[in-house]
């Protein structure tokens, strides 16, 4: 029941099934982020998150592939305002991500919100209304299908948060079509299959693929990892978390938070290898991946010369892998770097160095593709229609891009979470949601007071200064190790420009999005007014890397060393401890130079 609340803190009911302030297009760690700041900074909680699985929680819904887990560590890769001090291990699994999803959701009540097993069709901007048109399907079979298999949904804003890696990417291969075996991607994992005994070709050797390997030849009659290109692998040290820590994450104030500050400081400095191949940081990372080469497989020189990259670190994404080598290493698998040419039956054809087309073997039971998602089509398969009735592949004909990675060109009252140039390469994605979906609270804001006073509102960014904050964010990532001609990466489109990554640091992306600049919008309607008297809304970011006068430089060891001896806990334990226990063996990569400042904020 409503009961006294005012508009828009009325959540959407029976009554107004259709209607909603905002509708939120996506239920994982973005969309719930967008949907936890609107009850925080707007007090509304008149929105819908459309979700089309039958649970929470996006990618790490859809993935649970064997070995499944995040490359970022765990007390990282949470949000700054959720931080978790139960993390079993410093990577996290996907089981225990998801779980963690599952709570937040349940801590700031957004299960009504959900409406699963919806997909979105379509959403059309109505012109003289000022409001999205949301044409969405329930799943076939689901009981929402059975009264209400298709519907309307009217909207002030509408909000993307389907991500970068959403859709599967099936590889183009000729007869695949075809293969008389099982068949699986590795964002649709078959649990119900037997791997025990068979044999797998495991096509792809990206991220994904690495995970799965070592878990897959543990129990296979043998794997062939088809690989196209190398990836530079950097050790993962991965460990658990004992209950002791735990214990002293939950209970012993701020020592979680000086563990999450020094984990990004490290992924920041680390930012080197985007902006120069010469730098420390990417020859560090070399010798990391040698080294680990010759140590895990000292005897296998044949694999050395296949797994060596020959393009620039930072190309491709890195991979981060403690048993990927050694599983290669194993009687049961073998790396196959000739190309692919064809499927046929249970056979996959490469072609060998002459051309001769030869079968890799003959009998696979089972085909894995860890070949990835469509991250160039960022809102596929969904149309969108904006200012008089303009599709967004029109707009994104030449490439998608997006104002600040988040506003796009004549799409009225539009945000995108994890949209176009705000990638990673080395941080956390997370720190960049946040950013975002304060930012899109902003522009919420004046539509909703607009709304209260009976008016309506549309602000869309100005053409010239979405493309002025383009061209030069495209200068600088023509100069980045992104666009190493060497190789092919699904940063890129077809016509190689680099549609998905930042070419920045984080903490440069969350201060230059911490206004916004009502000027930077075209504001219509008859609460135009709103936004212009306005003029500009501090949003402010969350502070987590150490005060050291904006400077990630290599005095993060020290500074969090001083930083703990502030606590009890940590009294006694000599550096070595330190780094091992609350920092990482990373860590130890760095000098020390001296300086203290143990601040966190939100500004």
């Amino acid at each position: 029941m409503a009961g006294e609340l005012p508009w828009p803190e009325v959540p959407v009911g029976n009554k107004n099934h259709a209607n909603a302030a905002v509708v939120i297009i996506g239920g994982g760690i973005s969309g719930m982020c967008m949907a936890i700041d609107l009850l925080k900074r707007n007090k509304c909680r008149n929105f819908i998150i459309l979700e089309k699985s039958a649970g929470l929680g996006g990618t790490w819904n859809d993935n649970k592939y064997p070995g499944c887990c995040c490359d970022v560590w765990s007390q990282l890769y949470s949000y700054s305002f959720a931080q978790n001090p139960d993390w079993t291990r410093e990577y996290p699994g996907q089981e225990e991500i998801l779980a963690y999803l599952q709570h937040v959701a349940q801590d700031f009540q957004l299960l009504q919100h959900f409406r699963f097993n919806t997909s979105v069709v379509d959403a059309k901007w109505d012109d003289e209304a000022k409001k999205w048109k949301v044409h969405v399907k329930t799943a076939p079979g689901s009981k929402e299908a059975e009264y209400n298999p298709e519907y309307e949904i009217k909207a002030d804003f509408l909000v993307s948060a389907v991500g970068q890696l959403n859709v599967p990417q099936w590889p183009d291969i000729q007869g695949i079509e075809t293969f008389n075996g099982k068949k699986m991607h590795s964002a649709r994992w078959d649990w119900s299959y037997d791997l025990a005994n068979k044999k797998i070709a495991l096509v792809g050797n990206g991220c994904t693929a690495v995970q799965i390997l070592p878990e897959i030849a543990k129990v296979a009659k043998h794997v062939t990892v088809f690989q196209r290109t190398p990836n530079w692998v950097v050790p993962r040290l991965d460990a658990p978390v004992s209950k002791t820590w735990r214990n002293i994450y939950r209970y012993v104030p701020g020592v979680m938070a000086r563990k999450r500050a020094a984990l990004m400081d490290f992924r920041e400095l680390t930012h080197g290898f985007v902006a120069s191949a010469d730098s420390d940081v990417s020859k560090m990372f070399m010798r990391m991946t040698k080294e680990m080469l010759q140590n895990q497989l000292p005897n296998r020189p044949d694999l050395h010369k296949k797994l060596i990259p020959k393009y620039q670190l930072g190309c491709k994404r890195i991979i981060i892998s403690d048993d990927y080598f050694p599983a290669l290493g194993q009687d049961n698998v073998t790396l196959e770097t000739r190309s692919i040419d064809h499927i046929e039956g249970n056979s996959v054809k490469v072609a060998n160095a002459d051309g001769e087309i030869v079968s890799a073997q003959d009998d696979y039971d089972l085909l894995v593709c860890a070949t990835g998602f469509k991250t160039v089509d960022f809102m596929h398969p969904i149309q969108l229609y904006g200012k008089n009735g303009r599709h967004i592949g029109d707009i994104w004909k030449d490439g998608a891009k997006a104002f600040y990675g988040i506003t796009v060109e004549d799409m009225p009252n539009f945000g995108m979470l994890y949209g176009p140039n705000t990638n990673l390469g080395h941080n956390s994605i997370i720190l960049m949601i946040e950013a975002q979906s304060r930012y899109i609270n902003g522009l919420i804001t004046p539509v909703l007071e607009a709304r209260k006073k009976g008016q309506a509102l549309s602000l869309t960014p100005k053409k010239e200064r979405l493309e002025e904050y383009n061209d030069q964010l495209q200068k600088e990532l023509q100069n980045s190790t992104f666009n190493d001609p060497n190789c092919q990466s699904w940063y890129k489109n077809e016509k190689g420009i680099i549609t998905n990554n930042w070419s920045r640091t984080v903490v440069e992306y969350q201060k230059m999005v911490e206004d916004v600049k009502f000027e930077e919008f075209i504001a219509e309607g008859s609460g135009r007014d709103e936004a212009e008297r306005r003029k500009v809304m501090h949003v402010g970011r969350v502070k987590e890397e150490s005060s050291n006068n904006g400077h990630r430089d290599r005095d993060t060891l020290t500074h969090v060393r001083t930083c703990m001896e502030q606590y009890e806990v940590f009294r006694g334990m000599d550096t070595y401890q330190v780094e091992v226990e609350i920092l990482h063996p990373y860590f130890s990569q760095l000098p020390t130079p001296h300086y203290s400042n143990c601040t966190r904020s939100s500004e």
